[in-house]
């Protein structure tokens, strides 16, 4: 039982009641608080609502900016509309009960690229005299534009601010770049009457339309676009799959700049150090959206590869002002990532037709647009001839892999490694993902990169099988001989040396049964990344990992799966931490295990000035990775010549 409410059903969705009171967190480097805060959007806008009854309002449209923070005053006279909060997966909702009336106010994300949020007010005359009063709402417009900020917030304007509005509708209506917002409804009610009161917020670019329609319809529009799921082998499925659904698809913004939609996955690297990153997580972010909602899919991946050069190299990141971020890591893996998403869209939809669309570069480039089959290919050619492989065959590890961390963390010597350094994981992801991208290069009729594709997969998923030292399959290769992960079991590589066909069936038994009594023991939110936990660190839960984990067991032990699926959910956290509102409705990338200190949070690293546990929610790997392990675990894996 959770400390601060339960699941629920509303309008036919699920929802959380909160019931807490205030109950402090500290988010390490900035001072304690009692504010919980869950992330709610649409296509275009983030709706932040707090238990402390305020919101906040974002835009990524033209960069990491904020429109509005800690706002959203609503009052009936003297009468503040502010508490019995339920969060729903695209609205909150507050009530406030007193002798004379009753008010219910709901703040709603509508369906589609509406910049702006919907506000019902229902008020009820509970007294025996006719009520006259105000019906107030009162916003503070705070744009602020957020970019690599490390440490204390900047509070940097944004060059641009837009004009923000607040309207009643059919009535008053208030605009400013930045300050205070207030309309008025003066509202007469006889004994027992309700009336129903409209007002919206945000960049307010259309004409008034109907609101009671727009409500309606964007309620419906979600409950038919949400996937359902049995609850058989996992009864929190029922709650939790259609809610990672509407807050995974809640973090896309239609991007200004680029085309398509971001997904940036958000918690601190976005809405507190202002940069979208690392190029793999949008397209990671998007996997399962190819099964649910593939227009956005294909949406994001056109996007992401937008972000790159026209020699095929994706930036890291891009920073508060959409432009390359390029100067902290430059891993070897993004390009895989979009290879697999456009190929499973393509197994998923047969949708050949979208690989002939152009697709610009990012504009610093100058570059021609070319379609999307020639900017993949060109990704390919990087991947091959740029990233390359090192001595051993395996595939380069440059400055980092997947994990940003696995150089420093290798103990080998670090300008040595980002010079000759090989990773094992991505030479397994490869041999998995190259396969897949060689059967789309064939159907779009690139004969010669389907073959090298193949070839190239073929090796190294050979040299994958050379890396199994009878327990686990190492890691990475250093220069000199150095090896990584012959005496401590990195999970990451595991999974996709099973995926790839590396591991035996009699290796994959024997490995999956060494993960289950070491990472797995004892840690009820999933397997650690890391066995035996380094000296000096703490156990950590990386569900990126995990969804890969839950992946291989399933076609070996069904029912390790799905107990480790069942550990990646929302029940499961409040189950084992109930007092912790991170991992309650969303959480970070990473969960910190038993044998940390803080048991149930995320990562801090306050020397630097950055921490996860600041900003501990609204990671959309909380989200997409359970959505897209349970597609998995139903037998949705992308298959060509068949719809999955």
């Amino acid at each position: 039982m959770s400390a601060f409410g339960e699941w629920t059903t509303v309008e036919g969705l699920p929802a959380f009641e909160y019931r807490a009171g205030p109950r402090p967190w500290d988010p390490i480097i900035d001072p304690p608080t009692s504010t919980h805060r869950v992330h709610l959007g649409n296509r275009r806008i983030t709706l932040v609502a707090g238990s402390d009854g305020l919101f906040g309002l974002w835009d990524e449209h033209l960069g990491c900016r904020w429109i509005a923070e800690h706002t959203g005053i609503a009052r009936f006279g003297d009468l503040e509309i502010d508490s019995a909060k339920l969060f729903g997966p695209t609205f909150c909702r507050m009530a406030v009960v007193s002798d004379e009336v009753e008010i219910e106010r709901t703040v709603l994300c509508p369906e589609g690229e509406v910049p702006w949020v919907l506000i019902r007010v229902d008020v009820l005359n509970r007294g025996d005299a006719v009520l006259r009063r105000s019906l107030t709402e009162e916003w503070v417009v705070r744009p602020r534009l957020v970019d690599l900020e490390f440490g204390p917030v900047r509070g940097d304007a944004p060059p641009d601010a837009p004009v923000v509005a607040l309207e009643n509708f059919g009535g008053e209506r208030a605009e400013t770049t930045a300050g205070m917002l207030t309309v008025e409804a003066a509202l007469e009610l006889a004994p027992g009457e309700r009336t129903t009161v409209w007002f919206r917020f945000g960049l307010l670019d259309d004409p008034a339309a109907d609101p009671a329609a727009i409500y309606a319809a964007s309620l419906a529009g979600l409950r038919e676009r949400l996937p359902s799921a049995a609850s058989g082998r996992a009864p929190e499925a029922a709650a939790e799959i259609p809610w990672h659904a509407a807050l995974l698809t809640g973090g896309a913004c239609v991007d200004g700049v680029l085309g398509g939609h971001t997904l940036n996955q958000g918690s601190a690297y976005s809405f507190r150090h202002g940069f979208n990153g690392a190029a793999r997580d949008p397209l990671q972010h998007a996997l399962p959206l190819v099964h649910l909602e593939p227009d956005l899919a294909l949406s994001v991946l056109r996007n992401t590869c937008a972000w790159g050069s026209p020699d095929g190299d994706l930036p890291y990141a891009l920073d508060g002002r959409k432009q390359p971020w390029t100067q902290l890591f430059r891993p070897s893996d993004q390009n895989l990532w979009a290879l697999w998403l456009a190929a499973e869209y393509a197994a998923a939809t047969g949708d050949l037709a979208a690989f002939e669309q152009p697709v610009p570069y990012h504009p610093c480039h100058g570059a021609v647009p070319v379609p999307l089959a020639e900017n993949l290919r060109r990704q390919f050619r990087f991947f091959v001839d740029e990233v390359g492989v090192g001595e051993h065959g395996h595939v380069r590890i440059l400055n980092a892999d997947w994990n940003d961390l696995a150089i420093k963390e290798s103990g080998v010597d670090r300008e040595l490694m980002i010079e000759r350094g090989e990773s094992v994981l991505n030479s397994a992801m490869a041999a998995w993902v190259l396969p897949l991208y060689a059967d789309l290069a064939e159907r779009l009729g690139d004969d010669a990169t389907a073959a090298e594709a193949r070839e190239r997969a073929a090796a190294l998923r050979s040299l994958v099988a050379g890396e199994w030292n009878g327990r686990w399959f190492r890691r990475a290769h250093g220069p000199g001989g150095k090896v990584v992960g012959d005496h401590d079991l990195w999970l990451e590589v595991q999974p996709w040396a099973i995926l790839c066909g590396a591991a035996t069936p009699d290796q994959a038994r024997a490995l999956l049964t060494t993960i289950d009594e070491t990472c797995r023991a004892g840690s009820p939110l999933g397997a650690r990344h890391r066995w035996p936990v380094p000296d000096g660190t703490h156990g950590q839960v990386w569900f990126s990992v995990n969804m890969t984990l839950i992946w291989a067991a399933s076609r070996y032990f069904p029912d390790l799966a799905w107990d480790e699926w069942r550990r990646m959910t929302l029940h499961a956290h409040t189950a084992a931490y109930p007092d912790v509102w991170t991992g309650t409705l969303s959480g970070p990338d990473c969960y910190l295990a038993p044998d940390s200190d803080r048991p149930g949070e995320t990562w801090a690293l306050p020397d630097f000035g950055t921490a996860m546990q600041a900003y501990p929610v609204a990671n959309l790997h909380s989200h997409s990775q359970p959505l897209l392990a349970h597609l998995r675990l139903n037998g949705v894996v992308p298959r060509f010549g068949e719809r999955a």
